[in-house]
């Protein structure tokens, strides 16, 4: 009888080495999960600024030769107003002043 109960004893102390085993083994497996897990968090982070960056800057570039050439179209414009306005402004003055007086 002796020997039986030692050998359960013996049974049931290798089911606990295997099943504390196994919970060591889960924990190492979880704990690497978490470092994993952190470790593409951070990667994609990285990632995602970086191109965050490139796209600002992209789109910086494309707002600054749009701002420059709305300013060199309305500098053209403007000079062409003025050119006009130097070649016609008698023409003008005198087509306001035959209105001003006809009425």
């Amino acid at each position: 009888m002796d020997t039986v109960i030692r050998k359960i004893s013996e049974i049931e102390a290798a089911a606990t080495a295997i099943m504390d085993n196994a919970n060591e083994r889960k924990k190492a497996f979880s704990l690497e999960m978490e470092k994993r897990t952190a470790d593409f968090d951070a990667e994609l982070e990285a990632e995602t600024n970086k191109r965050l960056k490139e796209l600002q800057a992209s789109m910086e570039i494309t707002m600054n030769n749009q701002l420059e050439k709305q300013r060199s179209d309305s500098t053209k414009v403007l000079e062409a107003m003025e050119q006009q306005y130097e070649e016609d402004h008698v023409k003008y003055v005198e087509a306001l002043f035959q209105s001003m007086i006809k009425e």
